[in-house]
């Protein structure tokens, strides 16, 4: 297999929960130290991504996005820009129940791109793909989905409990 870069999205405003995602406690670790652990079992190197105004005290180094906007296609872009391989895994730090197994799918299928049947995240990006996403996020179009149109994008049917998306603390706690 093809070495990767994990690309850990930070940058989210968490308003439907409260709070910083990436600081909530699951299974006793933060969210932001279980996914870059998850990254560190699977990828040869590891990028987060966010907002560094945030002042997170995040326990590993937070690459800034350069954007104004708040949306996953800005901390896409600036990983993508930094990564040193061509195949990258973005993960959202909101997705405590992927599975080292499931990263590895998602590299191992990547054509542009490949991702689950419920969309662009997680997923795996190939560093050609920058110029698509560039132009889009300069256009202010940031819905992910829409850029795959763009892109030759594998779909891996993945377990759907793996996949869960935790938005507000309520939904973090039901998954303890």
């Amino acid at each position: 297999m093809e070495s990767i870069t994990g690309i850990l999205l930070v940058g989210g405003a968490s308003r439907r929960f409260g709070s910083p995602k990436a600081l909530a406690t699951f299974r006793g670790e933060m969210l932001g130290e279980r996914a870059w652990r998850l990254l560190g079992e699977t990828c040869e190197a590891r990028i987060a991504a966010g907002k560094a105004d945030d002042g997170l005290p995040l326990p590993f180094p937070l690459l800034d996005d350069g954007s104004a906007v708040r949306a996953p296609i800005a901390g896409l872009v600036a990983g993508l820009r930094a990564a040193e391989t061509d195949v990258c895994i973005a993960l959202p730090v909101d997705t405590p129940l992927m599975t080292a197994a499931a990263v590895r799918e998602l590299a191992a299928a990547c054509l542009d791109a490949a991702v689950p049947p419920s969309g662009p995240l997680p997923g795996a990006y190939r560093r050609s793909v920058l110029p698509v996403l560039e132009r889009r996020l300069d256009a202010g179009e940031l819905e992910l989905r829409t850029a795959l149109e763009e892109l030759e994008t594998a779909t891996v049917d993945l377990d759907p409990r793996l996949l869960a998306n935790v938005n507000t603390a309520v939904e973090l706690e039901r998954l303890t």
